[in-house]
C-alpha cells in the first residue's frame, strides 16, 4: 500500500508561482512510476509531470518550459514547481505513483488532490 499527502495549491493570479508537494508512505526507489495528474471541470484527468524509469522525466506540451517536476530521495517526496501560470492551468492536481510487483501485477495509487487556481 502507498499513502500520497499532497499539499500546496491555492489560488494564484496570472503569471504566478506555485509549488506543489507529494510526500509517499513508501521509499521512492521501490515506486516505478511517480508524478502529477490533473483534472478541470469537464475534461477528463491528463497527465501534467512523471518520473518515469527512475529520473526520466515526462511533461504535458503544455507546461513545458512552465513546470519542472523535482525530487528529494531523502524525504520520500516529490514537487511540482509551478511558474508562469495561466488560468487554463486551473484544476484539481493528483499525485500519482505507480508500483509493478515481482509478479508484474500493476499498482496505481492516488492521492487526494489539491485545488489550483489561477485568476486573469
Amino acid at each position: 500500500q502507498v499513502q500520497l499527502v499532497e499539499s500546496g495549491g491555492g489560488l494564484v493570479q496570472t503569471g504566478g508561482s506555485l509549488r506543489l508537494s507529494c510526500a509517499t508512505s513508501r521509499n521512492i526507489f521501490s515506486i516505478n512510476a511517480m508524478g502529477w495528474y490533473r483534472q478541470a471541470p469537464g475534461k477528463q484527468r491528463e497527465l501534467v509531470a512523471m518520473f518515469t524509469s527512475g529520473s526520466t522525466t515526462n511533461y504535458a506540451d503544455s507546461v513545458k518550459g512552465r513546470f519542472t517536476i523535482s525530487r528529494d530521495n531523502a524525504k520520500n517526496t516529490v514537487y511540482l514547481q509551478m511558474n508562469s501560470l495561466k488560468p487554463e492551468d486551473t484544476a484539481v492536481y493528483y499525485c500519482n505513483a505507480v508500483v509493478v510487483t515481482a509478479f508484474n501485477a500493476v499498482a496505481d495509487y492516488w492521492g487526494q488532490g489539491t485545488q489550483v487556481t489561477v485568476s486573469s
